[in-house]
């Protein structure tokens, strides 16, 4: 039985993105052409649209988040932070119907960002966390990896 991963919609060339772009990924659409990867994207699962407007997590990272702790809230300062969450259980519940061995999520985002994120300033600066989605993913036991960490692994 062939191993499936969870990826990034937007790194299997859909357009999901805040701005409507994508950040395609060629090796992640062959993953998912091939059958052995589902695209998702938490925050259009979770109810948000696309285009939306950019959105960063304040007081902490996904993991506070889950917690209570910290929100998620767009740059003209919109609490989004129930759809965030919204979409995480939904990327949980897809990876445990499909068995998922792990996923690859884009870098820094506030619903996939693992290892580092936006830190709320919406000034483009980086701290260490994880996004809302990719939190609860690695609290479930998931290894998550950035496409770039992805990349590294596959050598």
């Amino acid at each position: 039985m062939k191993k499936i991963f969870l990826v990034s919609a937007c790194l299997a060339g859909a357009k999901t993105r805040f701005d409507g772009e994508n950040r395609l990924e060629p090796q992640l659409l062959q993953l998912v052409r091939e059958g052995r990867a589902i695209p998702v994207c938490p925050e259009q699962l979770g109810g948000l649209t696309t285009p939306r407007p950019p959105a960063e997590i304040t007081g902490g990272d996904g993991f506070d988040v889950l917690r209570g702790r910290a929100k998620v809230v767009t740059c003209d300062g919109r609490d989004v932070t129930a759809a965030y969450i919204r979409g995480a259980e939904e990327v949980l519940r897809l990876a445990q119907a499909w068995q998922a061995a792990g996923a690859v999520l884009k870098a820094r985002s506030p619903a996939c960002g693992s290892g580092e994120i936006y830190d709320g300033t919406f000034e483009g600066n980086l701290r260490p966390g994880f996004g809302v989605a990719a939190a609860l993913l690695a609290q479930a036991g998931l290894p998550v990896f950035s496409e770039k960490s992805w990349k590294d692994k596959q050598g």
